[in-house]
């Protein structure tokens, strides 16, 4: 699988780093020296390429997918704070009939976190004596506050039934790699949900296993199909 990184920071080239464990060689690597105003994503940089895994600014994501969708590759989509364009990418992906995962988190610890909030959410939704909270914590250079996966957490918990405010709250400090929590209090206990990221080796090989699942398959899909299917 020959894949193609835009956005050459440090989650791409972890990404270059880890690509051998799983069948790939990154055969293309775009940023902002080679991409200006999108000129690296032409059809002779990308002939070959099977993926195209994006970790690069939000403001770039519309752009790169057009782009490189138009050129009938894959992708796999790890930039975070684009989502009031998800109609647009949605739109390019139909348009040329080619495969995308994305997701707000890539670990596939989340993802299971994600799931055990929302069955507590919906255990939870009927108990007025309880009041809930969403927080999370990241690097002080995250440009997205609160994170694509707070947000997606608080969604999945309303999806789940829970009608009751949830207080939703964001840190940035230092070089921390992420931090998400979701608890409910009373008079009488408390319960804390936590995750807590070690490192970016976890979204680096989430990344990985998305682009393996994606290569030859069509249509938008979130990296909850790739882990649990449906």
């Amino acid at each position: 699988m020959n894949l193609a990184i835009v956005g050459y920071g440090k989650m791409g080239r972890l990404i270059e780093h880890l690509s051998p464990d799983y069948g790939a060689t990154v055969s293309l690597t775009l940023d902002e020296f080679n991409n200006a105003d999108f000129s690296g994503i032409t059809a002779e940089n990308f002939r070959g390429i099977d993926v195209a895994v994006e970790f690069s600014i939000p403001s770039a994501v519309v752009a790169n997918v057009e782009r490189i969708a138009a050129l009938g590759v894959n992708l796999v989509i790890g930039t975070t704070g684009w989502g009031e364009h998800f109609d647009e990418v949605k739109a390019a992906v139909e348009r040329h009939n080619i495969g995308l995962v994305w997701s707000p988190n890539f670990s596939i610890g989340v993802n299971v976190f994600a799931r055990l909030v929302a069955e507590a959410a919906r255990l939870m939704a009927s108990e007025q004596d309880y009041g809930a909270w969403a927080w999370e914590i990241h690097h002080a250079t995250k440009k997205d506050a609160p994170s694509g996966t707070l947000l997606k957490l608080v969604a999945d918990m309303k999806k789940a039934g829970y009608a009751l405010p949830i207080d939703t709250a964001s840190s940035r400090a230092g070089r921390h790699p992420g931090t998400h929590e979701i608890g409910f209090d009373s008079a009488a206990d408390t319960i804390t949900l936590r995750h807590t990221a070690r490192s970016r080796e976890g979204f680096a090989r989430g990344a990985l296993r998305a682009a393996q699942w994606i290569a030859g398959k069509k249509g938008i899909h979130e990296f909850s199909e790739v882990l649990f299917g449906g």
